[in-house]
């Protein structure tokens, strides 16, 4: 799947929000909410569209710039990838979706790059609220950073995200040193965009 994301700043979301769903139609499965609060770097609107094939996004790109090149819209992050969600179970109603954009450093050491994908598909397995997931490497990044990875994953609830899953041992054992500047093995030098919203219908499933 061909996927794009965008995490919207913007003053005016109750105008931009469905003249973005109406374009996000052509996109085979799509949300388009707004952030819930506690996201950081997050935006205002979560925007997260797949495709089966890039020609398809290709056809509505343009339209997609002219709307975010608005005066209500102040910046935009995002990322544009190929993946494929692990699916552990169905949508619950009272879902939510996260993004996570982050930047390895640039020259990092290979093997530490695998060992630290590898550390966030541990994620999943220690959480059982997280649904669905994906991790991917970004083709094609906009923003504030040369984004290099995206973390997708859609929880049962909000509390499933904001406790169990940030405070897991698992974050602290495994995954955290790599975000952390004081530890040796950090490799994401660049703020992230962690930014979350409800969401009614599946989206990585």
């Amino acid at each position: 799947m061909f996927n794009v994301t965008r995490l919207i700043h913007t003053s005016d979301p109750d105008r931009l929000l469905p003249e973005l769903r109406a374009l996000a139609a052509a996109a085979d499965r799509a949300v388009v909410q707004p952030t819930l609060p506690g996201v950081r770097n997050g935006g205002d609107i979560l925007m997260h569209l797949r495709f089966a094939v890039d020609a398809q996004w290709a056809s509505v790109a343009d339209e997609f710039a002219a709307l975010l090149s608005g005066p209500a819209v102040s910046h935009v992050d995002g990322a544009q990838y190929r993946g494929m969600p692990d699916v552990s179970d169905q949508l619950a109603p009272d879902a939510v979706y996260r993004t996570l954009l982050l930047r390895v450093g640039p020259g990092s050491d290979a093997a530490a790059v695998k060992r630290f994908e590898d550390d966030l598909r541990l994620l999943p397995r220690y959480v059982p609220s997280i649904t669905s997931w994906q991790l991917s490497r970004v083709e094609s990044a906009v923003g504030t950073s040369s984004w290099t990875h995206v973390f997708e994953q859609e929880f049962r609830d909000l509390e499933a995200l904001t406790g169990p899953y940030l405070m897991h041992p698992i974050h602290w054992a495994y995954v955290d040193r790599w975000f952390d500047p004081e530890c040796p093995d950090v490799i994401v030098r660049d703020r992230v965009c962690h930014s979350f919203c409800r969401c009614d219908t599946v989206v990585l499933g």
